[in-house]
């Protein structure tokens, strides 16, 4: 699983030190920005603490099906937070 994680972080760096490059103008419009890169990782982010918490939240439901009931509304007022950021990334990333 680490190999895997620094493999990704080394592709980000890869993608995130090519995109000046390739944002260069061509006429005043810019060929290709930055915004669609920094999308794509802020949903990746998403669906990563996304999966997380559904696991944490099971795991602890599987654990102590009597807590259920408490574990439940934790979960989803997380999972609305993480919500919130992501469109908060979005924007930032989608509106220049």
């Amino acid at each position: 699983m680490k190999t895997y994680g620094l493999a990704l972080l080394a592709l980000m760096l890869i993608l995130l030190s090519a995109t000046p490059v390739l944002a260069q103008e061509k006429g005043g419009v810019s060929i290709i920005s930055g915004s669609p890169i920094g999308a794509g990782l802020v949903i990746i982010g998403a669906a990563i603490g996304f999966g997380k918490i559904g696991a944490a939240a099971l795991e602890g439901m599987a654990r102590q099906p009597e807590v259920a009931g408490r574990i439940q509304p934790a979960m989803i007022i997380i999972a609305a937070l993480l919500e919130g950021a992501t469109f908060f990334g979005l924007l930032v990333c989608l509106i220049r």
